[in-house]
């Protein structure tokens, strides 16, 4: 069983989205982690300060290790994989879970093997369905779900529309980039009473 009360608490849950998989983080999954941490994309735009600034050995254990205990302190953190063989594929995280009454923050990337097959959109999806759904049936029950993206990560931004987060305006300066230099950034959203994401 997995929900949400009003306190910070989720229960952990495992997600089926057709040939993914979205579970919980293992330590097992460290040295996949570290090796997507040496993708430069992944590294600019959504492993955080604290990972960029550590050596290259050490990014996957401090990027994994709060994903290891976010279920206790309102985060949904999952390893997006290959539902066959187990293959991380990527990341889809809800944080910041009612921290403001029935919302919540979404984030993602992925591996760049992952890249092409719609992977995050597909995983956002199915976390949105999730996080959507009353407590009674295991979900979240939160009504908003919100996400930003650097104007110039334009790829994060196909990611949020194809999953049925529509743009909502922009953040003026933002995001700021492990390099300092600050971006503007598109807000996306999505309501549990919008329409379902169109069909992958």
């Amino acid at each position: 069983m997995a929900s949400a009360t009003r306190s910070s608490e989720i229960t952990p849950i495992t997600l089926e989205a057709g040939d993914l998989r979205l579970r919980p983080f293992t330590e097992a999954d460290e040295a996949a982690v570290r090796e997507a941490m040496a993708d430069p994309g992944i590294l600019s735009w959504a492993a955080g300060l604290a990972v960029n600034e550590a050596a290259p050995a050490d990014r996957g254990r401090i990027w994994l290790l709060p994903r290891l205990t976010g279920w206790s302190s309102g985060v949904a953190p999952f390893a997006i994989t290959d539902a066959a063989d187990g293959t991380l594929l990527g990341y889809l995280g809800l944080r910041d879970v009612h921290r403001v009454p029935d919302q919540a923050v979404a984030a993602y990337w992925t591996t760049p093997a992952a890249r092409g097959r719609r992977v995050a959109a597909r995983a956002l999806d199915a976390a949105a369905v999730w996080a959507f759904a009353p407590t009674a049936e295991d979900g979240l029950a939160v009504h908003r779900i919100s996400l930003d993206h650097s104007l110039v990560n334009a790829a994060s931004c196909r990611v949020a529309e194809r999953a049925g987060f529509r743009a909502e305006g922009v953040m003026r300066g933002s995001f700021v980039a492990p390099d300092g230099a600050r971006h503007d950034s598109h807000l996306h959203a999505r309501l549990a009473t919008d329409p379902a994401a169109p069909a992958f």
